[in-house]
């Protein structure tokens, strides 16, 4: 090979050593500008679980105040009927009483010829008196249950009012926070433009969630709870949410790296819940899974919620079968609603499909 052949070699391999830094720089960049977007997204997303949170209360406040609204103006609608009555009795008591008159009252006390049959009247009359007594007794006592409820009701109705306001201003932070969110959205699919990018980032994602796991995996062992598993369930598990399932464990995602799960296509605000009962071992957002909520069910088992729109419980709340644990969402850079969800045994995931009651 002469001078100018291996002159050649070298300046190719210099080359192409050149261009291999200029894309990891470039990776690299890419990488750094998705991190600093991936911190803005953390944020706008924390301020729509707090409105979610919030929404969710309101609504579950909304329903319980109609609910006793309902029992109050069924309860209004009985005291006035008896009211009713009670007038209608009172009414024809009074006038008997007045077309008798005290006059009839004497005459006959007097044309009473007998002391036994003498008592026997007085004894009567003391008799309707008492009645009548009685009954006017009972009608005060329902104008005043009428009024209680009357009160109760106007109460009601203001609380509904301020309830109904407070879930507008709501609404309105969750819209002006998901738009801000959409725009971060454009903004990381504009960042991260090369396939290796688009692998790395899903590395790093996958590489934090080991490191969560890992440790709430530690902080689970050194609890003193007894949670039996779920290999006696195997099959008959409950599905974490309402959907189709969209993606499917063990397919590839990107590149070579496969699902380690499944996602479920849901509506966003619908209740995720847990498949079996277990201890809420992980409560937080996660880079590239958004709001994540991680259970422990005892020997070995975990199940993982993620890209929820907001969590109702905290990590070291017991929680059972079929209880709700999140609102389902799109969270972690989501451009749709859908839950992912895992299954694993021993840091090892496992298919969800085989377990889950499909």
């Amino acid at each position: 090979m002469g001078f100018n052949a291996k002159a050649q070699e070298q300046s190719d391999l210099e080359s192409i050593q050149q261009q291999i830094k200029n894309k990891q720089a470039k990776i690299s960049k890419q990488l750094e500008t998705a991190k600093k977007l991936q911190d803005n997204l953390k944020d706008v997303e924390l301020q729509i679980a707090k409105s979610a949170k919030e929404l969710n209360k309101i609504d579950i406040s909304l329903a319980k105040n109609q609910q006793q609204l309902s029992v109050l103006r069924k309860q209004q609608k009985g005291y006035l009927t008896s009211l009713d009555q009670q007038k209608s009795v009172l009414s024809k008591q009074i006038r008997s009483a007045y077309m008798t008159g005290n006059y009839d009252f004497a005459k006959m006390l007097l044309n009473q010829q007998d002391a036994a049959n003498f008592e026997r009247t007085i004894t009567y009359y003391q008799y309707l008196n008492k009645a009548r007594k009685s009954q006017i007794d009972s009608f005060n006592l329902l104008v005043k249950d009428l009024q209680k409820v009357n009160a109760k009701l106007i109460d009601n109705q203001t609380e509904l009012e301020q309830l109904k306001d407070k879930q507008l201003e709501q609404q309105q932070a969750l819209k002006a926070n998901q738009t801000d969110r959409e725009r971060t959205l454009i903004a990381m699919q504009n960042a991260i433009e090369s396939e290796e990018a688009k692998i790395a980032q899903l590395q790093i994602n996958e590489k934090n969630l080991l490191e969560a796991l890992t440790r709430a995996q530690q902080q689970a062992d050194k609890q003193d709870v007894t949670l039996n598993g779920l290999s006696a369930f195997k099959g008959r598990l409950l599905m974490p949410a309402e959907g189709n399932l969209r993606k499917m464990f063990g397919r590839f995602r990107q590149g070579q790296i496969k699902w380690k799960g499944v996602v479920i296509n849901g509506t966003a605000g619908d209740s995720v819940i847990a498949i079996h009962h277990a201890k809420v071992l992980y409560s937080d957002w996660l880079r590239g899974f958004g709001l994540v909520t991680v259970l422990d069910h005892g020997d070995g088992f975990m199940s993982l919620y993620g890209h929820n729109q907001a969590l109702l419980k905290q990590a070291g709340e017991t929680v059972q079968a079929g209880e709700a644990i999140a609102l389902l969402g799109q969270s972690g850079g989501q451009s749709r609603p859908n839950l992912y969800f895992e299954i694993r045994h021993k840091g090892r995931p496992i298919n969800p499909v085989n377990w889950l009651k499909l």
